[in-house]
């Protein structure tokens, strides 16, 4: 791999001008596309083959069209020098506007009538969308863009409301929270890169890679999102990590290609050096990243699964920029990549007393391992303590801040027409015997309706509906709390229990909606967790048994990635109480991936310190030495991007943002620092034991040992 990469460095030598001319097209095809790659993106996902939510969502497509089209309602709501009657306007032109909603006439010769008589009552207008629920986002997008509610000070008194209103609210806070992480996260990574490098030159490089490779990205997600469904938190996904594995990678790199040039080597030989060591890592690491996130395709769930593909596409961009357009840019500023600024001259820290910190730092975890292992786990269990009994939720409505119009609209529609009416619970009966029209059938209907009824939780049966196939019928019922309460999802479980019992033997229930719709998808992931954790903790083992040669330092390194998960689910709990559904595989997937980029990083350097001497401890000390700078730059780089997101409004952006970022922070400091030199010191020449027949089959994955002339030798 490593004489691979000494030839990619002498192709992009020669033909630096075509690769940059290349990503400069790729990067001006991207943008107008990156800039609308939210649009077509979607709130559906959380459908659970083979659930009851599931079965009844399909039900509705096949046999019930009209029950299948998206609920949509205006909500106007009187306000001081404001006109109901004129408001209702603007909506009748908005609406003529769009061809796809409209405003049958009955309804707004009734809605006309009661502005009138009642200028002070809240008005609920229902609206009619040609289209299902799941294909209407960008239909109500499009009718809030008319009536002014996706600008900043949106049109006082007038809301959209359904699941498609929600969901294309969602749509607009992922886009403004990327946006807004992004002008934040980019100052806070320059900031850090110009302490690290001295050089705005430099620095500027891990920049433009983030930024190409989030660019880049967006265009791809834009080309996917309009051939599959696609979540409206994969541009968040996608940016969080981008900026993180972009920077990350390209200042490996560059780190290592300074390293070389300050031991002697020229130019062309330090950059080929940097490529074929900390480049083939960066390619290690990318794949075991995207490797890691791909177990979360164990969940069958569109939602995750479409999260995963957005975090992937983001990493291998970056590996791909950091392999081919960086070395390019690295050769076009020539001096100015590896000098430090005039400016930063100044308060120039000599590197041997940096690295003489860290060697005197490892030499004291080292003589007291015992303590430091005690005390840095401790602190670790200590927080995953506090997860223990951590609770997930799910559901929209909720992530919304109690100010924004959308959450403003439910509350007025809730107050008019009852908390449950914008999410009822939809009832599937499928008769094994006779028509749906037959006695025995129709005394069963009633049955089910009376049970309905009998719930303390239903506020009213409000429909009965014959489907198509003359076989099944479907009921609706409005609860008496909003769908995301907790009394609805207890409705939900008691309802799954109950009804059956009411219907019969010779009928198939199935209880659905939105509610249990986002219990089904709880349910399914809690339950997959499992999977997930097996998954990344056997790929981890593997790819570092591989790596290292060691059956006993990959244990030692799950484990403690075991520890900084478990603290930053802690920490989870202490900050939120509940988490969304979605956080804790994300946050298992990201953790544990981008943990390996240190991890190989810093192993990597000390197996070839200790092949060079057969000195565990000065191996880790010279290992630890040498790599810890990067590490802690990269880490403090990955920390600030992330802690941006957490600043931004969806609550499962922030637990996704915190929970990184804590886990990131321990795996580069308690562990990283402590753990790791104070369990290898323990160890000893256990570090390094691996059985004969593997030893006899693996191949030398040795990433850092430069097998390369000597410096200040011919390239």
């Amino acid at each position: 791999m490593q004489g691979f990469m000494v030839r990619l460095d002498g192709m992009l030598r020669r033909r630096r001008w075509w690769v940059l001319g290349a990503w400069v097209v790729a990067l001006a095809v991207a943008v107008p596309f990156a800039a609308k790659q939210s649009d077509h993106l979607t709130g559906g996902g959380y459908g659970v083959p083979g659930s009851q939510s599931q079965t009844v969502e399909e039900a509705i497509d096949a046999d019930y069209e009209a029950a299948g089209r998206a609920p949509l309602a205006a909500v106007l709501v009187p306000k001081e020098g404001a006109s109901l009657r004129r408001d209702l306007e603007t909506v009748r032109r908005a609406v003529r506007a769009e061809p796809r909603v409209a405003i049958r006439r009955d309804v707004l010769r009734r809605a006309r009538a009661a502005a009138e008589a009642e200028p002070r009552r809240t008005l609920v207008v229902p609206l009619a969308v040609a289209e299902k629920e799941q294909d209407a986002i960008d239909i109500t997008g499009s009718l809030r863009e008319r009536l002014g509610l996706a600008e900043e000070e949106g049109r006082p008194g007038v809301h959209l409301v359904g699941q498609t209103a929600l969901w294309s609210r969602m749509q607009e806070v992922a886009k403004e929270d990327v946006e807004k992480a992004e002008r934040s996260g980019f100052p806070i990574v320059a900031l850090i890169l110009l302490v690290v490098f001295g050089s705005l030159a430099a620095a500027s490089l891990p920049l433009a890679l983030g930024f190409v490779s989030v660019v880049v990205t967006g265009g791809l997600i834009y080309a996917l999102s309009r051939t599959m469904e696609m979540s409206v938190f994969v541009t968040n996904m996608a940016s969080m990590i981008g900026i993180g594995v972009a920077v990350d990678y390209s200042l490996f790199v560059l780190a290592r290609y300074r390293e070389e040039i300050r031991a002697g080597r020229g130019p062309d030989q330090a950059r080929a050096a940097a490529l074929a060591t900390s480049g083939v890592a960066v390619l290690f690491s990318g794949v075991t990243v995207a490797l890691s996130l791909a177990g979360l395709f164990l969940i069958d769930t569109t939602a995750l699964r479409s999260m995963a593909i957005g975090a992937i596409l983001v990493v291998g961009v970056a590996m791909l920029a950091s392999a081919t357009l960086l070395p390019v840019l690295i050769s076009l500023l020539g001096k100015r990549a590896w000098a430090r600024g005039r400016f930063f001259s100044r308060f120039r820290m000599r590197q041997g007393r940096g690295d003489a910190f860290w060697a005197r730092w490892t030499t004291r975890v080292m003589k007291r391992p015992v303590l430091s292992i005690v005390a840095a786990s401790a602190v670790l269990l200590a927080l995953a303590a506090q997860a223990l009994d951590m609770q997930t939720t799910n559901g929209a409505l909720r992530q919304l801040d109690p100010s924004d119009e959308t959450r403003k609209g439910f509350e007025a529609a809730a107050d008019v027409s009852g908390p449950g009416a914008s999410s009822p619970v939809k009832v599937l009966a499928n008769f094994d015997n006779g028509s749906v029209r037959s006695d025995d059938n129709r005394a069963v209907l009633a049955d089910i309706r009376s049970a309905l009824r009998r719930d303390r939780a239903v506020a009213r049966v409000t429909q009965t509906t014959p489907g198509d196939n003359g076989r099944s019928a479907l009921v609706l019922a409005e609860l008496e709390t909003d769908g995301e309460a907790e009394a609805a999802k207890d409705a939900v479980y008691r309802l799954r229990e109950t009804l059956p019992r009411a219907a019969g033997e010779s009928v198939t229930v199935s209880v659905g909606g939105t509610t249990a719709q986002q219990e089904d998808f709880r349910d399914t992931v809690s339950g997959s967790m499992w999977k997930i954790l097996l998954f990344v903790l056997g790929l981890s083992y593997l790819v570092l048994l591989v790596l290292l040669r060691s059956a006993v330092l990959p244990l030692k390194a799950v484990v403690m990635n075991l520890l900084s998960v478990g603290a930053a689910y802690g920490v989870l709990k202490l900050a939120f109480g509940e988490v969304d559904a979605i956080t804790p595989p994300l946050v298992l997937a990201v953790v544990f991936g981008l943990s390996m980029d240190y991890e190989v990083f810093l192993l990597s350097r000390i197996r070839e310190r200790y092949n060079a001497t057969g000195d565990t401890r000065r191996a880790v000390a010279e290992g630890l030495s040498t790599s810890a700078r990067t590490i802690t730059s990269a880490a403090l780089i990955m920390v600030g991007v992330f802690m941006t997101f957490v600043l931004t409004g969806l609550p499962s952006i922030q637990q996704i943002g915190l929970g990184s970022a804590v886990a990131i922070a321990v795996d580069a400091t308690i562990v990283r620092l402590v753990l790791v030199p104070a369990a290898m010191e323990l160890l000893g020449k256990w570090n390094w034991w691996l059985p004969a027949p593997l030893a006899r089959v693996l191949p030398d994955g040795n990433l850092e040992e430069l097998r390369l002339p000597a410096a200040g030798a011919r390239a």
